[in-house]
C-alpha cells in the first residue's frame, strides 16, 4: 500500500520553520535567515519513497498584517490549515503559547474538529532546546499540553539537528493510504526562476538593514540555461529612491556584494556557472498595490 500526503508547516515568525522544513528534505529548498518574515510564499517540497510521497509545505510566519504583503502572506499560512493531512506546528523555547492566539484557535479546532469532520494530527515542536534546560523545558512541555491537548509534542533542536528523525518516523505513520499526488521524480511545486529570487533576496536580508530589506522584491527577467552554465538576468524592486541607492551602495559596491554571494550560492544550488546580472529599480508602495502583488505571485482574496 502506498502512502502519501500533505504535511503543513505553521507557526509564528522566526521559530526555525524554513530551517526545519530544510533539515526534513536533506536539502536547502527555502531561504533561512536570522530575521522575521524571511519566508513570504507557501514552498513546497517532496520527498519520494517507493512506498511513500510526503508533501511538506514552508509558510510565512503567522503575524497581523499591516499591509497588502502581509495580508497575502498571513493567507498562505491559514490556507495551509486547509488541506493538511499532517500539521507541523513550530514554536521554540522562548516563545509564549497565547501569541497569536487566533491562528492558534484554529489550530486547536483543527486537532478537535478537523476539516470536514476527518481530524487532523497536529505534531506540536519545540525548536531550539538546546537552547534550554530541562526544568525549563519540562515547564513549557506543560504549558503547551493544556493548550493543545490534542496534539503530540516533540522537543526538538533544528540547527543541532536533533530529535528530527523520530519526527519524520512519525509523520510517515501518519499518513494516509494514497497514490502519489505528484509524479515521483518531482521534488518542488516551484520553477527554478523562483529559487534565484529567494536567494538573491536571502543575501538582501543579511547584508542590509532595518526597512530596507523588507521593501525589496525580486524578478527574474531572463533565465537561459545550458549545458554547463546558466545566464540570469534578475531585478530588485524597492519602493522608494532612497532605498535604491542604499541597496546600490558607495560606487556600487553593495549591489556587487549582494550578486556575488547569490551568484555562488545559485551555483551550488544548480551545479551549474552562474553568469548573473542584477539591476535596481523603484516601483512605488509596491507592498500595498494588489496588481503588483499578484504579479510578484503573490495570494490575495
Amino acid at each position: 500500500m502506498h502512502k502519501a500526503g500533505f504535511v503543513n508547516i505553521v507557526g509564528n515568525p522566526n521559530v526555525g520553520k524554513s530551517t526545519l522544513m530544510n533539515l526534513l528534505m536533506g536539502e536547502r529548498i527555502s531561504i533561512a535567515t536570522f530575521k522575521a518574515q524571511t519566508t513570504r510564499h507557501r514552498i513546497m517540497g517532496i520527498i519520494n519513497e517507493p512506498d511513500a510521497q510526503i508533501v511538506f509545505s514552508d509558510t510565512p510566519g503567522v503575524l497581523k498584517p499591516n499591509y497588502k504583503l502581509q495580508e497575502s502572506m498571513l493567507a498562505f499560512s491559514e490556507g495551509a490549515l486547509q488541506d493538511a493531512d499532517v500539521l507541523l506546528y513550530v514554536t521554540d523555547n522562548v516563545e509564549k503559547p497565547d501569541k497569536n492566539a487566533e491562528f492558534l484557535t484554529k489550530v486547536q479546532q483543527l486537532s478537535a474538529r478537523g476539516i470536514d469532520g476527518k481530524k487532523i494530527p497536529v505534531l506540536l515542536l519545540i525548536n531550539k532546546i538546546d537552547l534550554s534546560n530541562p526544568k525549563e523545558l519540562e515547564e513549557l512541555v506543560a504549558r503547551w499540553q493544556e493548550v493543545l491537548p490534542l496534539a503530540e509534542i516533540f522537543p526538538i533542536s533544528a540547527k543541532a539537528r536533533f530529535g528530527v528523525d523520530h519526527v519524520l518516523r512519525r509523520i510517515k505513520e501518519l499518513l494516509p493510504d494514497s497514490p502519489p499526488y505528484f509524479d515521483k521524480d518531482q521534488w518542488t511545486d516551484k520553477p527554478a526562476r523562483f529559487f534565484v529570487t529567494e536567494i538573491i533576496r536571502e543575501k538582501i536580508l543579511l547584508y542590509y538593514d532595518k526597512e530596507v530589506p523588507y521593501a525589496t522584491e525580486v524578478m527574474v527577467e531572463s533565465f537561459k540555461e545550458g549545458e554547463h552554465a546558466i545566464h540570469i538576468r534578475a531585478v530588485i524592486f524597492v519602493e522608494r529612491e532612497s532605498q535604491k541607492g542604499i541597496i546600490i551602495g558607495h560606487g556600487g559596491a553593495a549591489l556587487k556584494k549582494v550578486s556575488t554571494e547569490a551568484r555562488k550560492t545559485l551555483e551550488k544550488f544548480f551545479g551549474k556557472s552562474i553568469y548573473l546580472e542584477v539591476f535596481v529599480k523603484v516601483d512605488k508602495d509596491w507592498r500595498q498595490n494588489e496588481k503588483r502583488l499578484e504579479t510578484y505571485g503573490y495570494k490575495l482574496d
